[in-house]
């Protein structure tokens, strides 16, 4: 993890393995979302595309989850046994986003 802070910009350094994860859901649903494009291109009807959406927002939830829980994990425990309080309340203020 780097603790630098480039351009008032924050970086991860993240393991092989949770990288790989994390890009292979954002490729599951990429192509869900291309597969929606192409029902609306063919003409499909309005219930199946909604059901399409639904799984993609689903896959959103569960890798915003993921996502979540590794920066608990990582960042945020590390700033914790640091003394950055500050990273609560970005905690806190990311987690209001993310339950609007």
């Amino acid at each position: 993890m780097r603790e630098e802070n480039d351009c008032c910009h924050k970086t991860k350094e993240r393991t092989p393995k949770e990288y790989r994860d994390l890009i292979s859901r954002l490729n599951r649903i990429e192509g869900q979302v291309r597969g929606i494009r192409g029902m609306v291109e063919k003409d499909v009807y309005c219930t199946e595309i909604l059901v399409q959406v639904a799984a993609v927002n689903a896959a959103l939830n569960s890798f915003n989850k993921v996502l979540l829980a590794n920066h608990i994990r990582t960042c945020v425990a590390e700033d914790i046994r640091q003394g950055k309080e500050e990273t609560i309340d970005e905690l806190v203020t990311v987690l209001q986003k993310l339950m609007k």
